[in-house]
């Protein structure tokens, strides 16, 4: 169908995803544009690179990795690090001076650009959740490298054993606290229902069928309400994002509807970053993360906001 002045709809559409995109800052960069930076000497106080591995205890030793190969320049984030670690649950986010501290120590600062990647398998794990991290303290310049470390290899290009030293520099940190939810937050949305609530576990988890990895007393199961979109399924078997497109019938088949507030929840508050990430690249870039997400919901929640088909489920 043809509008007045000879556009059809999907040009118009076509236009107004440009211009979305063009307001956001780009949430990912290409193995081939971090290479030509590397090799164009590009690396320094205007461009940081950060390998934010974590791998399950007794699986692979991420820092170890990092020291026997990463990309040229790359720093560390350890996520252990940077974390609340006064919290009883898993991965909380810091307190903005400790997460400024920290990335400072890392050579950023507000006007630097920061691209994370990980050594993950799937070509992304860990990776969105540091990205989330730096929007979620106010920093908009930063991207995920596409394919991850996997497709860094792959492709051939270099690496490096020698440590990143970079001088250490003063980044102002600035919670948006748009882009956090709490426990309180979440369960008063059970009766408010402002928000969508999606749940990135894998589908065995998210129902209860499946046990929660290397977890001592947690149950497997959801929150009361929400929906399910495993994060792996954002992913291509080669280990890249999938297409705007994609993932915006992804929303669409979930009946997920992104013209209308949106939480992502997980086990510890990483993969729900996943979530984030695809809506950011489908144009909503205001998808907010329930930091304490399943582990803290199980601890703390009433039972009858609990959905499980876990034998041992919570009374």
């Amino acid at each position: 169908m043809r509008l007045d002045g000879g556009q059809s709809r999907a040009e118009v559409k076509r236009r107004a995803e440009t211009m979305v995109q063009q307001v956001l800052y780009r949430a990912l960069v290409s193995t081939k544009w971090l290479a030509e930076s590397v090799r164009a000497g590009q690396l320094g106080p205007g461009l940081r690179v950060l390998d934010g591995s974590w791998y399950p205890p007794g699986t692979r030793e991420a820092r170890k990795e990092y020291l026997e190969r990463h990309v040229p320049g790359a720093s560390f984030f350890d996520i252990e690090e940077c974390k609340d670690k006064s919290s009883p649950y898993e991965v909380m986010l810091p307190s903005e001076a400790g997460f400024a501290d920290y990335v400072g120590r890392l050579g950023i600062s507000n006007s630097t650009h920061v691209v994370v990647y990980d050594g993950d398998d799937l070509g992304s794990f860990y990776a969105p959740r540091v990205w989330w991290m730096f929007r979620v303290f106010g920093h908009r310049m930063v991207s995920v490298l596409n394919g991850g470390f996997r497709n860094w290899l792959k492709e051939g290009h270099p690496v490096t054993s020698e440590p990143s030293r970079p001088e250490p520099a003063v980044f102002k940190a600035t919670l948006d606290r748009s882009l956090l939810k709490t426990y309180e937050q979440v369960l008063e949305n059970l009766e408010s229902k402002r928000f969508q609530l999606v749940d990135s576990r894998s589908q065995g988890r998210y129902l209860g069928t499946e046990p929660e990895p290397d977890a001592v007393g947690l149950d497997s199961g959801h929150i009361r309400g929400s929906l399910n979109m495993p994060f792996m399924d954002f992913l291509t078997e080669d280990g890249f994002e999938k297409s705007p497109e994609m993932l915006r019938a992804m929303f669409e088949a979930k009946k997920v509807d992104l013209s209308k507030p949106l939480i992502a929840t997980c086990r510890k508050g990483v993969t729900a970053c996943h979530i984030a990430l695809a809506a950011y690249l489908c144009g909503k870039p205001d998808v907010a993360i329930y930091d304490g997400s399943w582990f803290e919901w199980f601890y703390r929640a009433p039972p009858d906001t609990i959905v499980t088909q876990w034998k041992g489920k919570k009374a």
